[in-house]
């Protein structure tokens, strides 16, 4: 049960941490997925008498890696039709702040001396503002606790609620303030998190510097300009094993960085499937993404006549915007064989994109991590990114330096427009028009180590000098 890049981290840090000897748990409500795919699942303790949350069990299994999951069993907030914030038409459901007001209040009590369970942890780790209110929860219960982490995966998303909230929700009236819950008139599960919190961390060092000043902060920056001394970044890992094109199932030829002959397969592959004109000789720019302003997709579209007239082709995967997902169809359209688009996710042929595309395009607005550009440098099909986020922190540009010491991977920019995007493409295309220093820039990148293993050590250090 995942959306976006927490889903990712929520799922694959925790098995990397115990394999490095942390001993675990995740806590999640009772989604009727989550108990539909755990039918063994057995009862721990039941909660009552928590205020105005129902009664509710903890419910316990096994994760992947063996990780123990905790499940707040809750149907009355919890047992509905739909995705985990929104109800089937795409509207949130609106006791949202009660529905993950109430796993921040188990996941508190968990946490502190007044845990009904032997097994105490020393660190309560939180992850966006869904969590946001362990830390103030804590704060208020007094007694011994645990020190609390509170990791920023988009500052965008906030969890703002009405002012009522605040007794609805069981905090005492003194947290309301601007030294506490209190965000312009109204409640913040993530502000709360923020301010409480004893460290704080988001998902890449970059990130970290983009979000204590506008506009990226998204009216947080102040707060997290005054605490940076707390707030570091710690790069996301990804999912080695699914994504490594020496043993990709979902691409037709495998291939490896000692023998790269497996992309020109998944190249003829890729036109084959999308409709674009079989040529070994062009070009070809690959995009998934979510068709958004936040992503760039209108400078791929504003550059796009220019890029075709660079001979190059171009591929795009990813739904979003109407209005945008429409403009790429009629480039499609306008240019037969040249432009390819496809609406919505096919796991496959994203693999695919990844395997049979020559340079791949990512000119996010902002982009706290990023996980495609991870993907491409692995799939030696290096990465166009502005240099911001997660992007400036995981590509090295391809300076003529940095292509003769081995450590260039991708293209960076910083002018954030179509110019600044057709450059860095031309800038691409050029090296890749000479083929041995193409194939230096694709296996740097393949050497990278990307996996979560490599950030569970940056949060196990983390967690140490906590505990300590």
């Amino acid at each position: 049960m995942k959306t976006g890049g927490l889903g990712e981290v929520s799922g694959a840090l925790p098995p990397a941490l115990r394999e490095l000897g942390a001993d675990i748990r995740v806590l999640m409500p009772g989604y009727p997925l989550v108990l539909e795919a755990l039918p063994d699942l057995k009862r721990l303790h039941r909660f009552t008498g928590l205020g105005t949350f129902p009664d509710c069990d903890l419910l316990e299994g096994t994760l992947h890696g063996n990780v123990p999951l905790w499940v707040i069993d809750c149907p009355e907030l919890y047992a509905r039709e739909g995705g985990p914030y929104a109800d089937l038409a795409g509207l949130d459901w609106p006791d949202n702040a009660r529905r993950f007001g109430l796993l921040c209040r188990v996941g508190a009590l968990l946490a502190g001396d007044a845990s009904p369970l032997p097994w105490r942890p020393q660190i309560a780790h939180c992850n966006d503002w869904q969590s946001g209110l362990v830390p103030a929860y804590l704060q208020f219960q007094g007694g011994t606790r645990a020190a609390t982490v509170m990791t920023i995966h988009n500052v965008a998303y906030q969890g703002i609620y009405p002012p009522g909230s605040v007794a609805e929700l069981g905090l005492p009236p003194e947290s309301f303030g601007i030294n506490g819950v209190e965000y312009y008139g109204n409640m913040s599960f993530l502000k709360a998190g923020l301010f409480y919190a004893d460290r704080i961390t988001t998902v890449s060092p970059t990130y970290a510097r983009e979000i204590q000043s506008a506009p990226l902060g998204f009216g947080l920056q102040g707060l997290l300009a005054t605490r940076a001394g707390a707030l570091s970044g710690i790069i996301n890992g990804i999912d080695t094993e699914a994504w490594d094109p020496a043993r990709d199932a979902l691409i037709p030829a495998r291939y490896s960085a000692h023998d790269l002959s497996g992309k020109a397969v998944n190249k003829r592959a890729l036109q084959q499937a999308m409709g674009l004109d079989p040529d070994p000789d062009v070009p070809l720019l690959g995009m998934v993404s979510r068709v958004a302003y936040q992503k760039g997709v209108d400078l791929v579209l504003e550059a796009a006549p220019r890029l075709l007239a660079l001979h190059a082709q171009l591929v795009m995967l990813g739904s979003g915007d109407p209005a945008m997902e429409r403009a790429l169809h009629m480039l499609a359209l306008a240019h037969p064989g040249k432009v390819a688009t496809m609406a919505g996710f096919v796991e496959p042929l994203a693999h695919l994109i990844e395997a049979g595309s020559d340079i791949f395009l990512m000119p996010s607005r902002y982009e706290p991590c990023g996980l495609n550009q991870m993907y491409s440098q692995l799939y030696g099909t290096p990465p166009v990114v502005h240099a911001t986020g997660g992007l400036n922190d995981t590509v090295t540009d391809c300076t003529a330096q940095a292509l003769a010491e081995g450590r260039a991977s991708g293209f960076l920019f910083t002018d954030l427009s179509a110019n600044g995007l057709l450059a860095a493409v031309t800038r691409a295309i050029g090296i890749w028009r000479d083929r041995d220093a193409w194939h230096r820039l694709q296996r740097a990148g393949m050497s990278r180590d990307f996996s979560w293993r490599a950030s569970a050590r940056q949060y196990l250090e983390l967690y140490r000098s906590l505990s300590a």
